[in-house]
């Protein structure tokens, strides 16, 4: 009998000890702090991993608006040496006499070979400024001759554009030369 108790010693020492009420909710306590410990820090990691990812996409962004900026003016004394053959062509359109004399189909060549200069020009950021019944903005424009009127809606209105302005981007490069209304 006695081998008896001892096993029975020996199987109450091998059973898991069973927490009373009070260890549990303390448990329970100290892992719902802990819980909300590492929520918080997740969400805090998380916040911050948005912030970044934000400040990553709008920096992108404005590397890109600047490696555009800095394609448009590394182009500029190209177009703008461009320009002047662009204008050569438009001279050379402007002499209907002349140009009604040349051969049907040369004169299809040159105005292809004009539309795709100036289709890259375009391309390239380069804008026409025609400004025709428009009112006359000396910061856009040059006034290379004035006519009188006696209508004076038309006082500062361009009357004719004598040769095209152009920008490139947000900078003018040629301004437009125009005539412009005044008053008697």
């Amino acid at each position: 009998m006695i081998f008896m108790k001892e096993k029975d010693n020996k199987n109450e020492e091998n059973q898991p000890k069973i927490p009373e009420i009070a260890e549990i909710k303390v448990l329970q306590k100290t892992l719902q702090t802990e819980l909300e410990k590492v929520t918080e820090e997740r969400d805090e990691y998380l916040a911050g991993w948005q912030r970044a990812k934000a400040d990553f996409a709008n920096t992108k962004k404005r590397m890109e608006e600047t490696m555009k900026e800095y394609r448009v003016m590394a182009n500029e004394g190209l177009i703008e040496e461009l320009l002047s053959v662009l204008q050569s062509f438009e001279i050379a359109f402007a002499n209907r006499e002349a140009w009604e004399k040349a051969d049907k189909n040369w004169r299809s060549g040159v105005e292809h070979i004009y539309s795709q200069l100036r289709s890259i020009l375009e391309q390239n950021g380069l804008k026409e400024i025609s400004p025709f019944g428009q009112k006359f903005d000396p910061l856009v424009h040059e006034a290379v001759k004035f006519e009188t009127t006696d209508n004076t809606e038309k006082i500062g209105i361009v009357l004719n554009v004598l040769e095209k302005g152009y920008m490139l981007g947000n900078k003018l490069v040629k301004p437009a030369k125009v005539v412009v209304a005044e008053s008697q």
